[in-house]
Parts: C-alpha cells; structure tokens; sequence
C-alpha cells in the first residue's frame, strides 16, 4: 500500500485536534465508540482540561487505497520537543492558520521547524466562518511569514485550502465545499511518499511509550528494510550497543494500534519489548548496525528547582515524599521528555531545565496528580556566555488588545526592558510584536490579563539569546506571610482585607512563615489570622454576621509559580498548593534580610 506521513503543525487553538477529528471521522478510521467525542486525539487528562495538546500523537486513515499517517503536534512552543521529534517522522505538514488570528508566534516556530527540515507545506486558512475572518489577507501573510523564515522556492509554491474544521470542511478555490475530499487529494497529489533506502532494517526511536503486557515500545519511522516479530535487533545508542528481541510489530488505524507481521519500509510504526532504548537511538538489523543520525532538540531556555517538602505540614497529603522517590520519577520522564534536563545538585536538590514555564510546570502537575509532594523554588532563565558576554534567553511577543488598553500595556512592557518590532492598528485594536527578556514575562500574564480586563491576547516563544539587560523588577507587591499557627478567622480577614489581598479562606489551617495573601504594597507584611473576636455578655455572637469578606484569589500551578519571589518556594502536594517564605521564622527572616 501507498504511504503518507503528514503532521499537522499551528499556534495554539487553530483548531489541529478538531481537524484531526474531522479526518478521523470522513474516512471511517474510528470505532462506533469514538465516532461520538470531541478532541479525540487529547487523551491526557491535562490536555482534555487545558485544551490544548501537549503531547504529540500517531493515528492513521486510508484514503483511496493510501495510507496516511497523522502526527497531531503540540502547538504551544514550551513543547517543542514534541514537535521536533513528530516532524523527525513525516515527509510534509499541514499549516493551520486562524483566519482571523493570522500567523502568531508559535506559527513561526513550528512553520520555522517545517522549513529547516525541507518538509512540503499545505497552508489551511481555518475558521473562516469567523466573523472577524480575513481570509486573503492571512494567505499573504502566511506567505510573507515563509519568505521570511527562508523557504525555498518549492515550499513557497504551496497548494492552499479554506476550511471549517469543526464542521469537517475544506475546499480549494472560492466555492465552499462541505467536507474533507478536497484536503485528502491535496495531501495525496503535493504530499510525496516517503523516501525509502536500500538495505537492512534501520528504525530512529522517536517517541517511547509502555505497555504492562509488552514492555517498552519504541516508536519512529522505518527508514529501511523490514523487521518481523521475534527477529534480533540491535540498538544503537549514545552509551554503546547490544541486542534485543521484537516482542510485537504494530502500525497504526484510527486511534487503533494493530499488530502486524512486519514493519514497511517508510511506514510509521511501534515495536515492542526494547527495554533501556532511549529517544534518539537507532534500531537496526544485527547484520548492519548503523546509527542514523540523533535528533536535534533546542536547547532549554528555564530552569526550576525541586526539593522535598520540608513545611510543617509535610507528608500529610503526599504518597511519594522522599528525595530518592522524587529523583526516580524524574529520571523516568527523561526517558520520553527529550527537551527536560535534570542536574542533581544536591542528594535532596534537583534543577530542572526546560523550554518555558508551562514546560515544567505540566511535568510538576503530572507528579501531583500521581501522589507526589514536593516544594519549588521561583522559575529563573538560563544564561549562556557566548563570545566572551554574558547573554540572556528572548521571547518574541505578540499582544492583541483595545486600543484603550494599549497605553498602560505599552507601558508596563517599556519598563520590562521590552522593544517594539510591529505595530497595526485594526477595527479598535492594536497588535503590536515585541522582543523581551524572557525573565521578564514571569508574572506579566496576570498583570496583562488585569490591565486589558480580560480583553487581550498574548503569546510568545523563544526568540535568540541577546545582551543582558541587568535587573528587573517583574513583582510590585509584597507577601502577607502569617505569624502565628492555628486556624484562620474570618474576624482577622476581615481586619486585614483592606490592606490584604487573601489566598486563604476562614478555617483555612495555616503554619508560620506560610503566604496567606498579597500585600498592597512593595513590602511584606506579617499578620495574624488567628485571632477571633472575644464574646462578652453585652456583645453576643449575633453582631458578627455583617461581616464581608472579599472572596479569596485561587491559583492555578503556573499561576503560584509566577507569583514566587526569590525567596518564597511553592508547596505541592497532591491536594494543596501552598505558598510560604524559604525561612519560616519571623524573626530569622529579618536577620538574614539585615545581614
């Protein structure tokens, strides 16, 4: 049968998951169970939530006697490791582009990575039932955008559809069409079949998974040659070689995974029972162990650290508590996560390296929700001296907000060191594009957020390292750090709220040194939320209930993490998430402050 190996890049919800469903669905890949979901794709429980796909996914559909297999990409560039390693796979991508959006930042980094490889791009202007749609004029950019990431002459000669993916629609041309045949002959007539070399088996590992029954599976596209079940393979790794026997062969249909007598050549599948293979290795014949050549992922860009928890409220919530449970979960998702760095500075120390907050904090939400408890220091960027200067990680931002709220948002940019490269002005709002220090952007999207009245919009990715720009001051507020232990009253709260923005409820337990709200001013504020009002026989307990509280702010693990000070660690357990102070004692606070 004939191949296709397609992946389907774009910016964040540009809708590449309801178009995957969509193709799922017209070519009948999907079981009578499946027919009836949405973001069939997503099946983690953080990307159902998030709505967005973190992890890169393998399906398949057959299209007049064609195979075509799908690679769904994250669209969030913190992932793009995923994506590095899903175009590893194909022989060309489908671009999506939002008609009203247009090209945004993690456009480019995707469409940037599609172009390095030499991969053939199909552009698929989506939406276009939006109202705000302009079609015509995001084709130009689009094009644009290539001419800019230096395309080639026969990436720039891309065929284009219309579409509306989440009534399974695309079309060439001016006529709308009401479902997917015009996208599947496209992909069929511009998409060429994968290149095949002579020879024995050669398989480069590009995504790992684990199966109970079967061992590790590792995942890629056959490169050459053939392999059949039971038949000696050798691996080819950074650490050396040895042998190993293929448990199972599987290919790919719908959501489904099918066994089958032999790997084809050109064809995406999983192999299993290659226990200690890593991504990156190579799987080949025993008679010709050749490696191919390794994956290339960008460099890490944040870094984060872990340790135990060590508050007074530790081990309460948490199933796995220790150092030494911690390193081995981390060690495992090194495994399959290939943009994650882990550097063990201490036995109870460890410092995470990733592509961006969102990055690592996905990693810290997974090992919660598994039982972990743990404590996390404020996310810092990674320097790199580079011809003899001390240079520092950029973002490249984009903002779309009212033109009202432009003013304050350009404002509170120009004191983050950012600089303007774009501005236009359309129908009441400004786009504007910045280049940042990516330490700045800690914390800015809540301030953006407030600044716009949950009318803006921004994203960013990496841009390049550049100058070090000296000190900035990202945090405007201090922290109400709790003097006393026991058990919040409203009483106290409703004392301090003034002065006081709360993180904490009445009856809310609380340990000295612990965060329970944010200062309205520069500085921390010690306070006691344990005191209640005494009763007497004049004043009785009645006189209380005119008492209203401002409901407390909730966080989010991103969100805390943004919030963090140098100072401050964030405390993670499987139920909480709890700010507090490094040194938990008031008064050895203020003697390291002073010393």
């Amino acid at each position: 049968m004939e191949l296709r190996n397609i992946a389907i890049i774009a910016h964040v919800d540009h809708g590449k998951t309801t178009l995957v469903d969509a193709m799922l669905k017209q070519a009948k890949a999907l079981s009578r169970h499946d027919e009836g979901g949405e973001r069939i794709m997503d099946s983690n429980d953080l990307e159902r939530e998030r709505g967005i796909t973190i992890l890169a996914k393998n399906t398949a559909v057959e299209w007049g006697g064609v195979k075509i297999n799908i690679v769904d990409t994250p669209g969030h560039a913190d992932f793009g490791g995923e994506v590095e390693r899903a175009l590893s796979m194909v022989d060309g991508v489908l671009l999506l582009v939002d008609a009203a959006e247009g090209p945004m930042p993690q456009t480019r980094f995707v469409l940037k990575k599609a172009i390095e490889a030499g991969l053939k791009p199909i552009v698929v202007i989506n939406k276009v039932d939006k109202k705000d749609a302009r079609p015509d004029e995001v084709l130009n950019e689009t094009f644009d955008l290539m001419a800019e990431l230096g395309a080639s002459e026969e990436q720039l000669d891309f065929p284009y559809l219309y579409a509306i993916g989440r009534e399974g629609a695309a079309w060439l041309g001016d006529q709308p069409k009401p479902d997917l045949t015009d996208l599947f002959e496209t992909i069929l007539k511009h998409i060429p079949a994968p290149q095949v070399a002579q020879g024995p088996f050669q398989l480069r590992v590009a995504n790992l998974d684990y199966s109970n029954f079967l061992g590790k599976i590792a995942l890629g596209k056959v490169h050459r040659g053939t392999v059949r079940k039971n038949q000696f393979v050798t691996i080819v790794g950074e650490h050396g070689q040895r042998d190993l026997k293929v448990v199972a062969v599987f290919t790919h249909r719908g959501l489904e995974r099918l066994e089958v007598d032999e790997a084809t050549p050109g064809d995406i599948v999983a192999i299993a029972g290659m226990e200690g293979v890593e991504i990156g290795d190579t799987i080949a014949a025993r008679e010709a162990p050749e490696a191919l050549p390794r994956l290339a992922v960008d460099e890490p860009t944040v870094s984060i650290t872990v340790t135990p928890n060590t508050s007074p409220f530790a081990g309460r919530e948490g199933k796995y508590v220790t150092s030494r449970q911690i390193r081995e979960r981390l060690l495992k998702e090194l495994e399959t996560n290939v943009a994650l760095r882990v550097i063990q500075v201490t036995p109870d120390t460890f410092e995470l390296h990733g592509r961006g907050e969102l990055h690592l904090s996905v990693l810290l939400e997974t090992m919660r929700r598994e039982g972990f408890e743990f404590s996390v220091g404020q996310p810092s960027v990674l320097f790199k001296e580079i011809e003899g200067q001390i240079q520092e990680p950029y973002e490249y931002l984009v903002v779309d907000v009212p033109e009202a709220k432009f003013g304050p948002v350009m404002e509170a940019l120009g004191s983050r060191k950012a600089q303007m490269v774009h501005m236009e002005q359309e129908s009441g709002r400004i786009r504007a594009e910045f280049t940042v220090p990516a330490r700045a952007l800690f914390g800015f999207r809540t301030m953006f957020l407030t600044l716009t009245a949950g009318e803006g919009v921004m994203s960013h990715n990496f841009h390049a390292y550049g100058p070090h720009v000296g000190s900035l001051e990202t945090r405007t507020t201090g922290s109400a750090v709790a003097m006393e232990a026991g058990v919040a009253y409203a009483y106290s709260l409703y004392r301090l709220q003034e002065r006081v923005n709360f993180f904490i409820e009445p009856g809310t337990e609380v340990y000295v040194g612990m965060i329970v709200g944010e200062h309205v001013r520069d500085n921390d504020l010690n306070v006691n939320v344990n005191i209640n009002k005494k009763l007497t026989n004049v004043r009785a307990a009645g006189s209380d209930e005119n008492i209203r509280l401002i409901p407390p702010r909730r966080f989010s693990l991103e969100e805390a993490l943004e919030f963090l000070a140098p100072d401050e660690l964030l405390e993670v357990t499987p139920q909480s998430l709890r700010l507090r102070k490094r040194v938990l004692d008031p008064s050895q606070r203020k003697r390291a402050e002073t010393v």
